[in-house]
């Protein structure tokens, strides 16, 4: 392993990219400490102090905790990825964004600026939502009304519209520089930053728990042992795969005539990665959030009752959600009658299965029943943290969100730091199998 990283260094490509990288990391972090003109960051901090809960500490979770200190980054790499998301939507609905999307190189360029202007509108509609929703907030604890300390109005909503969408657009920019420039995938590695951000302060609160006698030192041990099985079954599940065999026959071409070609087409387990854990979390803490506006609400209380993180119900819930939101997502982003077509087209085959509307059928009961196992890993990943509050009594720092994000992301930067030691005849991290992580 430390031959390996030395072996890293020894490449000047690499060392340029791990540099580029780093330095766009600093950048992004640094930006994330920079005020929104005119908020107190003292009332800020006493709501947010009471909201880890609802949908706003999940937002804060994913932009790195930009958001509950309502920095220029607050919106931080959501509306872009709300504005992908739409867009392939879009596809299945609409023929054009459909023809797009099949296009090849051209399209994607033709998309990835659709892209760009949707993540400006939505920043800017979230930017302006942002500001009211800041000057509408009381403080628990000093009871001030707001947390505006200057600017206030129509001036203070403008400003803090156009901060924050041009931060979300700065941050755009960051991470297509670190896809062309650095390692792994730009908007990816941001979402990591901010995940791995926390972790300092999750591991304070964990050893302040030991400390405090709230949490015995061999039920610590436990939890992190169950964090370690966790992380390897995570890697597990993300890496496996169904390989389905594929065959060219012979072509001629002119005078030559090129030999058939056996190859693989890999369904991976978990193809829908994070998203629907973000859908299902998006949509359970709803009752919370709303229980947050309307603190008194007796009937609002006893919903909440069977709406807590612990419950049964809420944990039932919960995983189907996730269960239906990993089909419903996976149907999005794969396609077995794209995938048949392209085959019929370049002559290739599925051994045993007729062409065309034939193979799209087998494609589609594949993808169904490996998808299942997918789907129950991701509700059992996203419920455990729930699970270990509810067996221990005691606050858990560490989600499986957090978890699936940071194990992702960090097999696809193994994975092309492997490639390019590999390509220079240097051993990978790995000197048997291979480092998949989401290739594909």
């Amino acid at each position: 392993m430390f031959e390996t990283i030395q072996n890293i260094f020894r490449v000047p490509e690499l060392r340029k990219r791990i540099g580029f990288t780093i330095l766009m990391c600093f950048i992004y972090r640094v930006g994330g400490h920079i005020p929104t003109p005119g908020v107190n960051p003292q009332a800020l901090g006493e709501f947010f102090a009471q909201s880890s809960n609802t949908l706003f500490g999940l937002y804060d979770m994913f932009v790195g905790g930009a958001f509950s200190k309502a920095t220029i980054f607050a919106l931080g790499i959501m509306p872009y990825i709300s504005a992908s998301i739409i867009i392939q939507l879009l596809g299945t609905v609409f023929p054009y964004f459909h023809k797009l999307q099949r296009e090849g190189a051209e399209g994607r360029k033709k998309i990835t600026q659709y892209t760009r202007y949707g993540t400006v509108v939505l920043s800017f509609i979230q930017a302006l939502a942002t500001s009211v929703f800041l000057q509408s907030i009381i403080s628990p604890v000093s009871g001030m009304h707001g947390v505006i300390a200057s600017m206030a109005g129509v001036k203070f909503t403008m400003v803090t519209a156009i901060s924050l969408t041009t931060g979300t657009m700065f941050i755009m920019w960051l991470g297509e520089q670190i896809t062309t420039r650095g390692v792994g995938n730009g908007i990816s590695f941001l979402i990591y930053v901010g995940c791995v951000d926390r972790f300092p302060d999750y591991l304070l609160g964990e050893l302040q728990q030991v400390i405090a006698g709230t949490r015995h030192p061999f039920i610590e041990l436990i939890v992190i042992a169950i964090m370690f099985v966790m992380t390897g079954f995570i890697v597990l599940m993300t890496q496996a795969m169904r390989r389905i065999p594929i065959q060219t026959p012979k072509k001629v071409v002119g005078t030559k005539m090129y030999a058939g070609q056996n190859t693989m087409l890999p369904l991976r387990i978990n193809m829908a990665g994070v998203i629907p854990i973000i859908f299902a979390s998006s949509i359970m803490v709803v009752p919370s959030t709303i229980k947050s506006f309307f603190p008194q609400s007796s009937s609002l209380e006893e919903v909440m009752q069977y709406l807590q993180p612990s419950s049964p119900i809420y944990n039932i819930i919960y995983a189907l959600f996730i269960i239906f939101f990993t089909y419903f997502y996976t149907a999005v982003i794969f396609n077995p009658l794209d995938i048949a077509e392209n085959l019929k087209k370049s002559g290739g085959f599925i051994p045993g299965i007729r062409p065309g509307k034939n193979t799209a059928q087998y494609l589609d009961q594949v993808l169904t029943r490996i998808t299942l196992p997918g789907s129950i890993f991701l509700a059992f990943i996203a419920v455990v943290p729930f699970l270990l509050i509810g067996a221990f009594k005691v606050s858990f720092y560490f989600g499986g969100t957090t978890i699936l994000i940071i194990v992702g992301v960090a097999l696809d930067i193994l994975q092309q730091l492997e490639s390019h030691l590999q390509m220079r005849n240097y051993e990978g991290f790995l000197k048997k199998g291979k480092l998949r992580g989401r290739r594909f």
